[in-house]
């Protein structure tokens, strides 16, 4: 008998779940390999679509030309040698190689460790960036690079719980992340749930209510966590709605985790970043809001970038006492650095080519190519839903995804039952195998008893594989009716 068993090993990383790379998403590498090999005669699809994580470049999304000809001069310096040939030769700009000098001279070389919080002219281009977004300063001392926000996601909720008793105010539905690192500490998830029927909002007194009933049960409530634009719902608050947050999370002394990955994945509305209200409510109420605790990510993962693989991010602390924020430096310490190469990417994000350098007039209409072809795929989608008997699906906001509602029939939740599932889930599994496209149900994001849900991207090409979500769904509310 070996060792270690599943009975024996750390109980909360047994108990931790994680559905957008749970079992459909195992099931759609297998066949997906099946495809691979030219072994799909049995399947009724050709191809696999994982619609399951905002992975965008596995789904076709082509990577900017400007941070990707940096980086190939950070991976190979020797490239600067025969400068010639890049300008001339191979179609480089003299913004590129300018930008990958500079790198260079700040970096050292991308296969060295940095400094444990990031490279400081990197933070410096950080700090520029936050300044020009919300028109108030930033301290590079207070940002910390990390390997993606989920890197600085598990930072931060390492350092916030204590104990079983913390408890953090997670939005439900949410990305399971949150939940999953919670389960993994062994600390206290607090759901307070969004309001679906005006566009996944956040109502101030749901989540009053939520932590009210928490400390009522002897709860230690610290922290309240919002996904703006969410996930998996695409929904983007309204600067009121923030203020109302804000104000709330000052008058009941909680640390504030604004998740702004999805910061320029925006189509109705506009974004606005927690900093930036904050400091202004700052401003119109001198002292009423000076103790709020802010923790602000960002990543390179997600928007027009989407480079996840290279796994690059940051996080803006605002307000903090010192001695945690040495605390915070020491657990990344532990972890050594964020990969250097990723930190260089979120230097790019955050410093893109501007009006009038070699390289704007690509990256313009790169980003905005890319920017339009999400809206386009994410309005098709949401059409294809609304013509689906028994779906109900809100207008696409913002972020990667669309998070609709299905009523299935009762033999649908008779026949999950059997196979010890929930409906949503059948749902899913038995669209995977007749489609090839993997989504993730509702129940992985959390959703309000008796309510059906599931989650999809729109970021694969075309609009085929949505003719085959209606054909399949019709058939399945046949079958089941």
């Amino acid at each position: 008998m070996t060792r270690l068993t599943v009975d024996n090993i750390n109980p909360h990383v047994r108990a931790a779940k994680y559905a957008v790379r749970g079992e459909l998403a195992v099931k759609s590498e297998e066949f997906k390999a099946l495809v691979a090999k030219g072994e799909a005669q049995s399947l009724p699809f050709d191809n696999v679509i994982n619609a399951n994580i905002g992975n965008p470049q596995q789904l076709d999304q082509k990577p900017i030309t400007f941070f990707r000809q940096v980086a190939s001069i950070l991976e190979n310096p020797q490239l600067l040698e025969k400068e010639e040939v890049l300008l001339n030769g191979l179609g480089y700009k003299s913004d590129v190689v300018d930008r990958a000098r500079w790198l260079l001279k700040h970096v050292g070389s991308v296969g060295a460790y940095s400094a444990s919080n990031g490279v400081p002219a990197i933070k410096e281009s950080i700090a520029k960036f936050l300044e020009r977004r919300d028109g108030f300063p930033a301290n590079p001392a207070n940002i910390y690079l990390s390997a993606g926000a989920s890197s600085g996601v598990n930072t931060l909720l390492h350092t916030i719980c204590a104990n079983p008793n913390t408890g953090i105010l997670v939005p439900i539905p949410q990305y399971p992340l949150y939940t999953a690192t919670l389960s993994v500490l062994d600390a206290t998830c607090v759901p307070y749930y969004l309001d679906e029927s005006k566009n996944w909002g956040t109502d101030i007194n749901t989540v009053r209510s939520a932590y009210e009933k928490a400390k009522a049960d002897g709860t230690d409530v610290r922290a309240i966590v919002i996904i703006n634009p969410g996930n998996p719902t695409g929904a983007s608050l309204p600067e009121e709605d923030i203020r109302q947050i804000l104000d709330f999370a000052a008058k009941e002394n909680l640390v504030v985790m604004a998740d702004e990955v999805y910061q320029t994945n925006v189509f109705v509305g506009k974004f606005h970043s927690f900093k930036a209200v904050l400091r202004r409510m700052q401003q119109e109420t001198p002292g009423q809001y000076d103790g709020v605790e802010l923790a602000s990510l960002h990543s390179i993962s997600k928007g027009m970038v989407g480079e996840c693989g290279h796994r690059g991010g940051y996080f803006e602390l605002c307000g903090f006492d010192p001695e945690v924020e040495a605390n915070i430096y020491k657990f990344v310490s532990i972890m050594l650095c964020a990969p250097v190469i990723g930190q260089c990417f979120v230097e790019m994000m955050v410093n893109p080519p501007r009006q009038g350098d070699p390289s704007f007039e690509l990256y313009d209409k790169e980003h905005s190519g890319i920017f339009e072809g999400l809206r386009q795929r994410a309005n098709a989608l949401h059409k294809a839903f609304s013509e689906m008997e028994g779906v109900q699906c809100g207008e696409p906001q913002g972020s990667m995804y669309l998070f609709p509602t299905i009523d299935l029939p009762p033999k649908a939740g008779e026949a999950a039952a059997a196979e010890g599932r929930s409906p949503d889930e059948f749902y899913c599994i038995r669209l995977l195998e007749a489609t090839g496209i993997c989504v993730v149900p509702g129940s992985g994001f959390g959703q309000k008893d008796g309510s059906l849900h599931f989650r999809t991207t729109f970021l694969a090409p075309g609009t085929e594989w949505t003719g085959r979500i209606v054909k399949f769904h019709k058939e399945f509310m046949e079958k089941y009716r």
